[in-house]
């Protein structure tokens, strides 16, 4: 009976009970909603009963729906952890492929990747910086490192840091350029923004800090945007004006005093720093490892003193 299983046909099954949803499902794997509506058609034709309530806003599995989804999810899993050992086994472990935001590569990851290579040099990594669940079911990254809100349904999800704000400059900016000694001042200076995408809740915005920090932000002589986080960062470090700082993207800056914390004021953001993968992966023992060490340098930052 194995050779006749509808493996895909049941792979997008077990999605769409996980995801609680065709579109979700559909995304996930890549493939259109109608192809998985199709996938799934052909496992109840197959099993030769109803195995999905269909709502306006989830899809629930029947009792013998979830114990179906349940067997597929473990199997799959089983095979690939046996695989994975086949392929290497008495060799190095295969490469981890993180994907994540270019300014949380350059600013915060890249530096600190050194560590992990000494601790596991037979675990080499390497980084994409296209940040987007969809990459997992294409095999083109193992582990993400998403900024937002969390809501990433059907993945293993884990905070890995928070985010708090406060205004930072060149120590050259305050030496050379009008006094920066309280919130008025901006007014003379220009502030440095990025573009940042909507992912729900209240985004870290100058005019966020301003209402958190209970402060009036005064019209800026010059506003100069940028349309990733690491320019911004980049342009504050050369003095070009004053920018937001996101604390995990600017901490080494300030350890090294390329950059000052110019103004009080220290907001926490609405958006959190995430780390997310397939939840069978994340039993694999090189992906573990990964994950442990993440974990410990996000805990290791501590906010230096404004």
């Amino acid at each position: 009976m194995l050779p006749n299983l509808p493996f895909l046909a049941l792979r997008a099954f077990e999605a769409v009970v996980r995801l609680r949803g065709f579109a979700r499902a559909a995304e996930e794997l890549g493939v259109t909603q109608s192809s998985v509506s199709q996938h799934v058609k052909v496992v109840e034709e197959w099993i030769g009963r109803k195995l999905l309530v269909r709502g306006p806003r989830d899809t629930v599995a029947t009792k013998e729906g979830k114990l179906l989804a349940t067997a597929i999810a473990t199997g799959i899993g089983q095979i690939g952890d046996l695989c994975d050992k086949m392929r290497h086994k008495g060799g190095a472990d295969p490469a981890i492929t993180v994907s994540c935001l270019p300014g949380f590569a350059v600013n915060w990851l890249f530096p600190r990747l050194i560590r992990f290579d000494q601790l596991h040099a037979d675990t080499p990594v390497s980084i994409s910086t296209d940040a987007s669940p969809l990459g997992f079911a294409t095999g083109q990254s193992d582990l993400a490192i998403l900024y937002g809100m969390g809501n990433y349904p059907g993945l293993h999800v884990e905070r890995l840091m928070d985010e708090r704000l406060f205004p930072v400059c060149a120590p050259s900016l305050l030496a050379e350029g009008p006094p920066l000694a309280e919130l008025a001042d901006l007014a003379r200076h220009t502030l440095l923004m990025d573009e940042l995408a909507d992912v729900g809740g209240t985004p870290p915005t100058w005019a966020f800090w301003a209402e958190e920090t209970g402060q009036t932000l005064p019209k800026p002589a010059r506003v100069r945007q940028f349309g990733q986080t690491n320019m911004v960062v980049q342009a504050a470090v050369q003095g070009l004006g004053v920018a937001l700082g996101r604390e995990p993207l600017v901490m080494d800056a300030l350890a090294n005093g390329s950059l000052v914390q110019p103004l009080q004021g220290v907001a926490l953001s609405q958006y959190s720093y995430w780390l997310v993968c397939p939840k069978a992966a994340i039993k694999s023992g090189r992906l573990r490892r990964f994950r442990d060490w993440l974990v410990s340098e996000a805990r290791g930052q501590e906010l230096p003193a404004p």
